[in-house]
């Protein structure tokens, strides 16, 4: 691996942060806030949140298995994926390298920072070969996208080659594992110690049914967190989401069921669907999602959408013609899918 200096815009590396009033005297206790120009009514709401938000990091640590040090909180995965683009890579002059099909966000991110995104097509199993992504960097190459569970294909990316490309590569090497809590792949997460060039992406979106508070997290070394520190908003998480995470946090074994469940009608569903006359094959998934290639995909999809079910066309993806992305929902609205598509 480069050196993170090397790694890191000059510009972000000599960047002095936004110094907030509540960093300034952390880790004393305090009474009388007359530091932030705050309204001193309305409380709780009339104070700016923790910037580091010690308390919901501690939280995580416990359950995620990683130090708080290790721990970036922001709003939403979005958030995550953004900073790295702006910490290290110079716009108009360096490349990100990336699978393809996967999340859309690594592109978009790419081209408002103005970097050059380089997507490497999987095989027809959706698998990778560090071969092949490793062949697509240069010396302006300074990340690597990979996701897995991958989005929209739902499989879990073969581990032998995931660290191969994280072995093999000089940059930074960015794993989103958003949906790691339905796979039975031990997460990267807990191997940071072994690869300092490794950011590991995690939400509260998925299989903690937190999606509407935003709250996105990037596993790394300290060196690595300090950077996104250092860029990121000084009150990036706000007080209310802070909040519901830690409620949230408090049981764990309800989201372990939520999970269970899930995975159980998953099973169900892609076997609904494979008896589908409409349905030419149901691709395997370690997600709470499954791809379905159909007869006629976006017909499909209409037919869904004029009895007010959505699901998601992803027929122009590469890769993905006249597929459908199906998300597990409860059992009842499961249900009402198959119904659905068994009068189409």
């Amino acid at each position: 691996m480069k050196s993170l200096e090397e790694l890191t815009r000059k510009n972000i590396w000599s960047l002095a942060p936004y110094s907030s009033a509540r960093n300034e005297y952390a880790g004393r206790e305090a009474r009388v806030f007359l530091d932030a120009n705050e309204n001193p009514y309305n409380q709780p709401f009339n104070r700016y949140p923790d910037p580091l938000q010690l308390e919901l990091k501690a939280a995580i640590a416990k359950v995620k298995g990683v130090p708080a040090e290790n721990i970036f909180l922001g709003n939403g995965s979005d958030e995550a994926i953004d900073l790295p683009y702006r910490c290290f890579c110079e716009p108009g002059k360096d490349n990100v390298v990336a699978i393809e099909p996967t999340y859309g966000m690594y592109k978009v991110c790419a081209d408002i920072n103005d970097i050059e995104y380089r997507p490497v097509l999987l095989d027809e199993q959706y698998q990778m070969t560090a071969e092949k992504l490793l062949a697509a960097t240069d010396e302006l190459t300074k990340i690597i996208w990979l996701c897995t569970p991958n989005n929209p294909t739902g499989n879990c990316l073969n581990r032998e080659e995931v660290v191969k490309v994280i072995e093999g590569f000089e940059g930074l090497v960015i794993v989103d594992e958003a949906y790691s809590d339905f796979s039975s792949q031990k997460p990267l997460r807990t191997e940071l110690a072994k690869y300092a060039n490794l950011i590991v992406l995690n939400t509260m979106s998925k299989a903690w049914g937190c999606a509407a508070i935003r709250l996105g997290m990037a596993f790394a070394s300290e060196e690595i967190i300090h950077i996104l520190n250092k860029v990121k908003y000084p009150y990036n998480v706000n007080q209310l989401t802070q909040q519901q995470a830690l409620e949230a946090l408090t049981d764990p074994f309800e989201v372990d069921n939520w999970v269970k469940i899930l995975l159980q009608e998953r099973g169900r569903m892609m076997e609904a669907f494979a008896m589908l006359p409409i349905c030419e094959k149901v691709y395997p998934t370690d997600a709470n999602f499954f791809l379905a290639k159909m007869t006629d995909a976006t017909k499909i999809y209409n037919y869904l959408v004029d009895r007010g079910i959505i699901v998601r066309n992803r027929t122009r993806v590469q890769l993905c013609q006249n597929c459908l992305r199906i998300t597990i929902g409860t059992k009842t609205e499961n249900s009402e899918l198959i119904a659905a598509l068994r009068q189409y």
